[in-house]
């Protein structure tokens, strides 16, 4: 009798270890099915106004309509975008807390920062690449310059050099203007902002006379005349803005860069949901509205897969990682 007692109790908790193991390996993707249920917080790790808030927002009130949820764009800046970053990986792993984040944060600020207290490829998990946009270089009126190399020149007049803004370190403004130093020489000095937004304020208030910034925050601006654009950054000209040169054509060969905005849920969120985010992502940077509104401003949508995502930054971060190695540029 005894024998019996032990083996039915020996079934009865493999039968329970066994119940278990199934709802701990179903409860994701239960989960996920159920996703979502509650509204989702985006985060933008820069002030409102630049264009990764321009494109979050674009993005959210879309998603949002498509997931019948409520989505809340919360602005994060600071630190480069790194508190941002921060953020997100103190966020439970459930889909609800959705980074937008951008090339400095991402690819830029790993190699810039010293001590950097969350790593994106240790705590971010790829969803998609919303969109590439060039960034354009631009000059308040009042610098009265017309070209790269009349820009150059006025920089080098000056022992104090001239002032640029962008949008934190490592920013994408940041590196494109660190590019710029090192292939012309040009005599600049950094004004870092917590977001492009109030740096591009200040630019068109003539406080800094340039700064590079992603097309679709500027290019409004270039079109009424309240700022000059002298160069795309891009190899080829942007078709939203096709009267603008790049900056190989503007005279320095070889220039190239991309500001980019992608996706980004903390490290452990179970994959369904991230497929699923990736899925509602692409379909809606694809619908004719939204798609026509990013090539409108100079944005080329992309929605590719997690994988793909994955492959570009790490390409991305090795790139950078030379660039501030031969610029000097570190940040304790």
């Amino acid at each position: 009798m005894v024998v019996c007692f032990r083996r039915a109790l020996r079934r009865a908790t493999l039968a329970g270890l066994g119940a278990l193991l199934v709802a701990t390996l179903a409860g994701p993707v239960v989960r996920a099915e159920q996703w979502p249920s509650r509204n989702i917080t985006m985060l933008v790790p820069y002030a409102a106004g630049g264009g990764t808030d321009v494109i979050a927002r674009a993005v959210a009130q879309k998603l949002g309509e498509r997931l019948k949820t409520t989505i809340i764009v919360e602005n994060r800046p600071g630190a480069g975008g790194n508190i941002g970053t921060s953020a997100t990986a103190q966020a439970p792993a459930d889909g609800y807390t959705v980074l937008i984040s951008n090339i400095g944060p991402i690819a830029v600020n790993p190699s810039l920062f010293r001590n950097l207290r969350h790593d994106p490829a240790d705590v971010l998990a790829p969803v998609t690449l919303i969109a590439k946009a060039p960034l354009v270089l631009l000059v308040h009126p009042s610098a009265h310059v017309g070209s790269i190399r009349e820009l150059v020149d006025l920089s080098r007049s000056r022992a104090e050099g001239l002032t640029y803004g962008t949008a934190g370190q490592g920013s994408a403004n940041h590196i494109a203007t660190a590019l710029f130093a090192l292939m012309t020489q040009a005599n600049l000095r950094h004004a870092p902002y917590r977001g492009a937004g109030p740096a591009l304020n200040d630019l068109l208030g003539g406080h800094i006379p340039m700064m590079f910034a992603t097309l679709p925050s500027a290019i409004g601006h270039v079109n009424n005349g309240a700022l000059r654009a002298l160069a795309v950054t891009t190899a080829e000209r942007s078709p939203s803005a096709p009267d603008i040169p790049t900056m190989s054509e503007a005279g320095v060969p070889g220039y190239e860069m991309s500001g980019w905005y992608g996706v980004f849920v903390r490290k452990g969120t179970p994959q369904p949901i991230i497929d699923r985010l990736h899925d509602e992502v692409a379909a809606v940077i694809n619908a004719p509205d939204l798609r026509r509104l990013l090539e409108l401003e100079g944005a080329m949508p992309v929605g590719n897969t997690p994988a793909a995502l994955a492959t570009f930054v790490a390409a991305e971060r090795a790139r950078w990682a030379k660039v501030t190695a031969e610029a000097g540029m570190t940040i304790e």
